[in-house]
């Protein structure tokens, strides 16, 4: 059987990664592709139980690297138990947030750098990457404002300040920049039907899959 297509969303709060991941699917699936959507932190019984444990609560409940910790090993649950049997079976895997977070808002936002992240990864994972990477990208002030009034317990990282939320988006860009052909930035200014992801955006980004 061939393995399916793992495909990760990226960016900062309220890029809209969760409404066009579900766009995708949608798309993906009229074209006849077994999908599994899927998001970190979570994905998984283990990573939500973790989730918690960073999305709430006081900003500085935790360090950089205690944050990194965590999200390995809620990610290592994930890909054990939700994203490897997936691609296993065929289907294209498409998540909501992945590695490259973690080098963006720990390696860059946190400033606890490249290589600490590089090595968990290693050590977690394998080294295992995604296919293709879209990466939303807007101004700062315009993500939050939006992250801001969906509401909800969820709001640690929107709490935190604005120049740590440019140095993510700072770090999304230069992840781009050092894997162009993996990593693709999409506009996620404008309206959410004008920033939406289209059949033929998808056939330009992913080609024939």
């Amino acid at each position: 059987m061939t393995r399916g297509l793992f495909i990760t969303l990226e960016g900062g709060e309220g890029s809209g990664k969760s409404t066009q991941s579900k766009r995708l699917q949608a798309i993906l699936e009229s074209e006849g592709h077994s999908v599994v959507i899927t998001r970190e932190p979570g994905g998984s019984p283990g990573a939500e139980a973790i989730r918690s444990l960073l999305v709430t609560g006081e900003t500085d409940r935790w360090d950089g690297m205690t944050e990194a910790l965590l999200l390995f090993a809620a990610r290592r649950d994930h890909v054990e138990r939700t994203i490897k049997p997936a691609l296993d079976r065929g289907a294209i895997v498409i998540c909501d947030r992945f590695t490259d977070s973690t080098m963006a808002y720990q390696g860059y936002g946190h400033d606890l750098g490249r290589e600490p992240v590089e090595q968990l990864n290693k050590i977690a994972l394998n080294d295992i990457k995604p296919d293709i990477t879209l990466i939303l990208d807007l101004a700062v002030e315009e993500g939050l404002k939006r992250a801001v009034s969906r509401g909800g317990d969820e709001q640690r990282y929107e709490d935190m300040d604005v120049a740590f939320h440019h140095r993510l988006r700072e770090g999304f860009i230069d992840i781009s920049k050092r894997d162009p052909n993996r990593c693709h930035i999409i506009d996620a200014t404008g309206s959410e039907e004008g920033r939406s992801l289209s059949p033929s955006k998808c056939r330009v980004t992913f080609g024939e899959i």
